[in-house]
């Protein structure tokens, strides 16, 4: 039962490492993601004058479920590293010199 485990962890981390070395690419974990396009939703919510902008705000708080479960799981406080991980990808989205933010997510 244990052995079974261990193997299919290990194909799924060969099978991880096969893709990005055929691909060349990664996409970030630890809700990086999320958290990026969660803070783009809300800066273009802001520019609509109709209904839509509350839909698109409600989306870009959904988005947000995905790194707060990641924290909570974790047990850590979600709301402090929820708020850090946002104020990360603000800041690589409005200040040229902190791009690189762009590929932080949570370090649990």
């Amino acid at each position: 039962m244990y052995v079974d485990e261990m193997d299919r962890s290990v194909h799924d981390s060969l099978c991880a490492v096969k893709r990005v070395i055929e691909s060349k690419k990664v996409v970030p974990g630890g809700g990086c993601v999320e958290a990026a396009l969660s803070i783009y939703l809300e800066n273009f919510a802001t520019s609509l004058g109709s209904r839509e902008q509350l839909a698109i705000a409600e989306f870009a708080q959904a988005m947000l479920v995905i790194p707060k479960t990641l924290v909570v799981n974790a047990a850590k406080d979600s709301t402090e590293l929820v708020a850090k991980l946002r104020a990360f990808h603000n800041a690589s989205q409005t200040i040229e010199a902190k791009k690189n933010f762009k590929w932080i997510g949570l370090d649990l």
